[in-house]
């Protein structure tokens, strides 16, 4: 058994996985870590738990846990894990942050991008970033583990075919995304109450987003170069979801000719075609949140605009599950020589 310790367990993300984990026949769950809920019961705080968790909640002592524990997952704010990780605890166990602690290359970016000093600047080149169906073989390497931010790893895995075959310009890139409110997390905040955001969308972040630069280092390395794009993130009034639905041009064949639904179909079955959590629509489909609710998978769909020159991509995933959680555990899969599906062949929820 794989002896899993969680920082962070009462959080969105947190309780999601240990929802996942719980189903998962290899794994045991020794340490659920909450600040918030010190010698509290698990179950107290969900109570969607209750019966089936009777542990009760733990600090975030690393060190210690690392101690007891074969992983720790870090579902935590930005700089907890960067503050708390060092070569003794990387020794004993493998760590997969949620966080954005060590997703960015350049800890100049990161710094700029979300206003806090890097703790340990040392381990971000060893970080591998976590997006399971583009850097595979490295994370079965990994000891340090950058889990993907909800937002990139569905516009990252929407655009990538496109622009890694070049039939897009990535530089023409616009991601106009929606999530719902889980999102933002669990915390108190007067912005999610559910008066604020009831019958009501907005867009935040407008061309400040912090995931912007992690979507354009990622697509930058598909495209050989860096690149820059306008992400624009909305908050919708529901629990869970996202849908991005991206537009760029197309790069002309020396014909003059746009490339044909044929060949973007291709470009995407190239990459895509036997990535189990990845579902390619059939012509004329579009993504639903609801259709990925609950589950890992992400649903993709596209449509060529001949008038403008331009392809509009469509992704859709759960941000609790592909978008956090269960990419978390598809990457423990991974970096223990597991069935990268086990523990994650969960039916997408309906209604």
């Amino acid at each position: 058994m794989i002896r899993v310790g969680i920082i962070g367990a009462t959080g969105y993300a947190g309780g999601e996985l240990v929802r996942i984990l719980l189903g998962h026949k290899d794994v045991e769950i020794k340490w659920f870590g909450s600040r918030s809920y010190i010698d509290q019961k698990y179950a107290s705080v969900y109570r969607n738990m209750f019966r089936l968790v009777d542990d009760v909640c733990k600090d975030d002592n690393m060190a210690a846990l690392a101690q007891e524990v074969d992983v720790i997952f870090t579902a935590t704010p930005q700089g907890l894990c960067a503050s708390l990780v060092n070569d003794d605890i990387l020794s004993k166990v493998k760590i997969i942050d949620l966080s954005a602690d060590f997703r960015i290359k350049d800890v100049s970016v990161y710094e700029k991008w979300y206003g806090i000093e890097h703790k340990s600047p040392q381990y971000i080149e060893e970080a591998v970033y976590g997006l399971c169906e583009i850097n595979r073989e490295d994370i079965k390497k990994a000891r340090l583990l950058a889990n993907p931010g909800c937002y990139t790893t569905c516009s990252i895995l929407t655009a990538y075919p496109l622009v890694k075959e070049g039939l897009i310009d990535p530089d023409t890139l616009i991601v106009d995304a929606k999530s719902g409110t889980s999102g933002a997390g669990r915390s108190a905040k007067v912005p999610n109450l559910f008066c604020e955001v009831n019958e009501s969308m907005k867009p935040y972040g407008v061309a400040s987003h912090r995931h912007t630069p992690e979507i354009e280092e990622q697509l930058g390395y598909a495209a050989g170069k860096e690149i820059v794009i306008s992400f624009t993130p909305h908050l919708v009034p529901m629990n869970r979801g996202i849908l991005a639905t991206e537009y760029a041009s197309l790069v002309r064949k020396a014909d003059g000719s746009l490339p044909t639904k044929e060949e973007i179909r291709a470009a995407y079955e190239k990459y895509y075609a036997n990535e189990q959590f990845i579902r390619l629509l059939d012509d004329g489909e579009v993504p639903e949140t609801k259709w990925v609710e609950g589950s890992n998978l992400v649903d993709i769909g596209f449509k060529i605009d001949s008038r403008t020159g331009r392809i509009v991509m469509m992704g859709a995933i759960d941000n609790l599950v592909k978008g956090a959680a269960g990419q978390a555990v598809q990457n423990m899969n991974l970096m223990f020589g597991l069935p990268e599906n086990e523990g994650l062949q969960i039916v997408p929820m309906f209604p």
